[in-house]
């Protein structure tokens, strides 16, 4: 068990998936939270009732952190009013737009890069002056088994949970000094909305290359980022958790 009681925490893309059974682990371990949502509110209330009910702040927050730096930017000034603080980061928000390479076009390359790696640039950037300030923070960005071992169709998704990787390294070398901790989570086949379309085939063959041999659930994840945000990782930073059933092994 990890206490993050005291803590407040921002999780974007907190309505649903992988984002809402983070919010839920760090309210569950003592931790106030921010979720963010970019349309569903009605979700959003659903996260933030069940955060309250156990007995923590909670408040929701419309935004598209794919809009830039301005609408990251009031984000972080909204949690901060309604918390008094940040201190976990949990850059969660994320799209799927697949289609091959010599298919794809600008709209879906755009939209993907926009809200995979520059959303969670902007809202790095953001945060970071109230956690230099305290010189303490936690930062979570939540990469992909794609974006290290690639994946057909996905060159978008791929390309920004790459860039993702190595932006959670420099971020981590930049604040480090300051108290400020930044790894990544990537994730394999994992059971949520994003996941659900696939064809059955296809949810076939990465089992098929995954050792553990089944799919994992959102559990798992919402488990590392817990650890992540905790004083046990304090000596934790610049690292990529693969939490996906050994599909990836290495650096």
């Amino acid at each position: 068990m990890f206490d993050l009681t005291g803590k407040a925490a921002l999780v974007t893309g907190g309505s649903r998936g992988l984002g809402r059974a983070i919010a839920l682990a760090l309210a569950g371990q003592g931790a106030d939270v921010a979720v963010n949502y970019r349309g569903n509110a009605a979700a959003a209330d659903e996260v933030a009732s069940r955060i309250t009910s156990l007995g923590r702040r909670a408040v929701t927050i419309q935004g598209d952190t794919a809009a830039g730096r301005e609408a990251c930017e009031a984000i972080v000034r909204a949690a901060l009013d309604a918390l008094g603080s940040i201190d976990i980061l949990v850059n969660n928000a994320g799209i799927t737009r697949d289609n091959l390479l010599m298919r794809m076009d600008a709209d879906e390359w755009d939209a993907v890069i926009d809200t995979n790696l520059s959303g969670p640039f902007w809202m790095t950037r953001a945060v970071s002056r109230p956690m230099m300030k305290a010189r303490s923070g936690r930062i979570i960005n939540m990469s992909s088994a794609a974006g290290r071992m690639g994946n057909p169709g996905q060159a978008n998704y791929a390309a920004a949970k790459a860039g993702l990787i190595g932006l959670t390294k420099t971020t981590a070398r930049e604040l480090a000094s300051r108290g400020i901790t930044c790894n990544a989570i990537a994730p394999g086949l994992i059971t949520t909305d994003l996941t659900a379309g696939l064809p059955e085939a296809a949810t076939e063959a990465l089992v098929g290359l995954t050792p553990l041999g089944h799919v994992g659930t959102v559990d798992d994840v919402a488990a590392a980022a817990v650890y992540f945000a905790s004083d046990e990782a304090r000596y934790v930073t610049g690292q990529v958790l693969g939490v996906d059933g050994g599909i990836v092994m290495g650096s």
